[in-house]
């Protein structure tokens, strides 16, 4: 027994010493392989300061700042047409005119009741001094001079109304009118729109009140001009959220001299609600595992992970808020297959960023 025992230490003392010998072996091996890997070829940036704005999108509804329809207040035949749809008119032209001799014929009428109230007045409160007439009788000529005196006012009122004019400069919408028809109280003649300003209506989250003042910058764009911006300011806010899509409704004001927004018009938008200096990089750079964000840097031609705190991220860019200083080399290509302290070899590529991921940096002119 004691010579079987002894054979079967020998046995395992063995087996133990070239499981260790093995495992030295395979260690040597894959330091080996380490040392003759190549090294990984990756491009590099480093982080840049640039201005970075926290923004908002949402989607709105143009429309005029001064709007109205142009009705008749008053009827008649049309006599005169100065405007043509879809042009511009100014401040107080003459837009319609309708037949308007009875309403002169009115007003002459009137006048002349005035100036015989008056003139009757006038020897009343001559004859009242000497006491040929009695006060009565001169309050009673006075309130007959101020009916006549309104009866006139009428009638001018309705003159002027068969006059139909600009109540401010803007575009004439379409118009069916035509010389001779005749219009009844209450008719549209057309619409008038001032589309020199457009008023941009759209609601924002409750959850940015905060951080909400009129003169903020507004940018928008519209289907109908692709890659155009129109800039405009944060003029207005409403009073109140709605309870249902827990929203503000606010009014942006957008500047349109050449005249081609039209009222209705749909508009997507940017609401800049702050801006500030900011540390970036290219969002090619970035890795995601498991919930975390990093990069990989290069030191001392070895790839290092670096754990990142991300803010802001626009298209081609993405705001680092800790874990990069400036003079940071990120690895921006052939980081997805490195390892921390795998060696680099770091060459120049004016490519590696996109053209249009430079164009939309932060900073950077549209």
């Amino acid at each position: 027994m004691l010579k079987q025992g002894m054979i079967a230490l020998a046995i395992l003392l063995m087996a133990v010493a070239a499981g260790a010998g093995y495992q030295m072996l395979a260690e040597r091996q894959t330091a080996g392989e380490q040392e003759q890997r190549p090294p990984r070829i990756v491009n590099t940036a480093q982080p840049r300061l640039q201005q970075v704005q926290d923004a908002l999108s949402a989607v709105g509804t143009l429309k005029s700042r001064e709007a109205v329809s142009l009705t008749a207040e008053v009827s008649g035949r049309v006599v005169a047409m100065e405007f043509e749809s879809g042009g511009r008119v100014r401040q107080g032209q003459r837009l319609v005119q309708l037949d308007d001799r009875q309403a002169r014929a009115d007003l002459e009428v009137a006048e002349a009741q005035l100036a015989e109230a008056q003139r009757q007045f006038d020897r009343a409160r001559r004859l009242v001094t000497n006491n040929s007439i009695s006060q009565s009788r001169l309050d009673e000529l006075r309130t007959a001079l101020d009916v006549a005196r309104a009866q006139r006012v009428a009638a001018q009122t309705r003159l002027d109304n068969h006059r139909i004019e600009a109540p401010f400069s803007g575009v004439v919408g379409l118009s069916d009118l035509s010389l001779g028809s005749y219009l009844s109280v209450g008719d549209v003649i057309a619409t008038l729109d001032d589309t020199s300003r457009m008023e941009l209506g759209f609601s924002v989250p409750e959850r940015f009140l905060g951080q909400l003042h009129r003169g903020q910058r507004v940018e928008g764009t519209t289907p109908a001009f692709s890659g155009e911006r129109f800039a405009g300011t944060l003029i207005e806010l409403g009073s109140r959220v709605s309870e249902l899509s827990r929203t503000l409704p606010v009014r942006a004001q957008v500047d349109n001299p050449d005249g081609r927004l039209r009222p209705g018009q749909f508009m997507s938008v940017r609401l800049t609600l702050a801006e500030r200096e900011a540390l970036v990089i290219p969002e090619q750079a970035m890795l995601i595992r498991g919930g975390a964000s990093y990069v990989f840097t290069v030191v001392d031609g070895q790839a290092r992970r670096t754990t990142v705190t991300v803010g802001q991220r626009q298209p081609g860019w993405v705001e680092i808020l800790e874990g990069l200083e400036l003079d940071d080399q990120v690895v921006i290509t052939g980081q997805d297959r490195l390892s921390s302290g795998d060696p680099v070899k770091v060459v120049d590529d004016d490519s590696a960023i996109p053209p249009s991921h430079l164009a939309r940096a932060p900073g950077a002119a549209s």
